[in-house]
């Protein structure tokens, strides 16, 4: 029987490219890439494992391909100093080649929330890790990034599913939250951050936080996307108010919320009545058609790894038990299965279009590690 958790470690550290970046699936060609979202969770759950040496490279690639494509950045700081609209060139992609080079396609590349996770990772693996020179020799590459994300955060962009593009994502926010929060320590002694308009960063996350209280909220609960700026005519009713499974995040771990808020549990009840599969695993959200819309691996750890911080340890361990159920014999788990899905009419189609189902996704194994972390974590306490 394969040992999991080891299985997870050894399989993320073998698809690690000798340039720090973590491949998204080794066996899925659409996938071919290394994710910034994808990739700093990895490393996060990388520097729980004590493999710091691996979440280090990967940090430190990010760092560099950021600054490589830095200039963009001041391009478009510019043209919106000029009041010019800026168009997708001057925009950083959100999934770069294993070497660090933008790709040349049609994906929806701009995406903000990647950015502002791999501030949060680089900030949790100061701590993990214990190191500092890391941080202080991405000061250029930070000071880019919190000077990017406060220039965009009100503007619509795709969300963490790579779909949406016309609205503003509350994922996105708590994200790019996470990142400025994260920096805060870095203003002073390491790299005298300052947002594109001068502010400190931790002034403009606070604006987030508000803007989300004030317009991510529907019924008492949080929903998947924010009324800024005013949707457009046409978006249908049902996307303004629904939930999606990635608004765990706003607490876990991103702490735009604490996980014990009344706003933040009465939101996680909406997403287990709509999206959790009794005895089973976590949509994404009802709308989903993506290769039928699954029940996807690492959404149950992140909703396992919201209960173990709430102590709901038998919640935790059930969605544990469910996830290690869905390992094949190598000990390989996929993006997510098909056991029941919500769009059935659409699964052959995504099958006809790109294959099998991704399998091994390093994102569904990284949080498993960290779901693994997080129940052990509660046992020492």
């Amino acid at each position: 029987m394969v040992d999991l958790y080891q299985r997870c470690i050894e399989l993320i550290l073998s698809n690690q490219a000798k340039s720090g970046a973590y491949i998204a699936s080794p066996s899925f060609p659409s996938y071919a890439f290394c994710w910034l979202r994808d990739g700093s969770f990895v490393a996060y759950a990388m520097d729980l494992v004590g493999e710091h040496d691996s979440a280090a490279a990967f940090l430190r690639w990010a760092s560099g391909t950021v600054q490589h494509y830095a200039g963009k950045v001041e391009r478009l700081l510019e043209k919106l100093r000029r009041e010019d609209p800026p168009d997708a060139r001057d925009l950083l992609h959100a999934r770069y080649t294993l070497d660090g080079f933008e790709v040349q396609d049609d994906w929806g590349n701009f995406q903000l929330d990647g950015y502002g996770t791999w501030l949060w990772a680089l900030a949790q693996h100061e701590v993990l890790a214990h190191d500092v020179a890391l941080v202080q020799d991405a000061a250029e590459s930070i000071r880019t990034t919190v000077r990017y994300l406060s220039a965009l955060w009100t503007s619509p962009n795709y969300d963490c599913w790579e779909e949406y593009p016309d609205l503003v994502h509350t994922y996105t926010l708590a994200a790019i939250y996470a990142g400025l929060r994260s920096a805060e320590p870095w203003v002073g002694p390491h790299v005298g951050l300052r947002t594109w308009d001068g502010r400190p960063p931790g002034e403009l996350a606070e604006d987030i936080r508000r803007c989300v209280l004030e317009r991510a909220v529907q019924d008492a609960h949080l929903v998947k996307h924010v009324s800024l700026p005013a949707p457009a005519a046409d978006v249908a009713p049902e996307r303004l108010d629904a939930v999606d499974a990635s608004l765990i995040g706003v607490s876990t771990p991103y702490r735009l919320l604490v996980p014990s808020e009344p706003l933040m549990h009465r939101t996680v009840q909406r997403i287990e009545s709509d999206l959790h599969c009794p005895a089973g695993g976590v949509h994404r959200y009802l709308a989903d058609t993506y290769y039928g819309g699954g029940e996807w691996l690492l959404l149950s750890a992140w909703l396992g790894w919201y209960y173990a911080e709430q102590g709901q340890r038998e919640k935790a361990v059930s969605l544990l038990r469910w996830i290690e159920a869905q390992a094949d014999d190598e000990g390989n788990l996929p993006e997510q299965v098909s056991t029941h899905v919500l769009a059935p009419q659409c699964l052959a189609t995504w099958k006809a279009r790109w294959g099998p189902i991704a399998s091994p996704l390093l994102w569904s194994h990284a949080m498993y590690l960290i779901l693994r972390r997080a129940l052990a974590m509660g046992d020492e306490t």
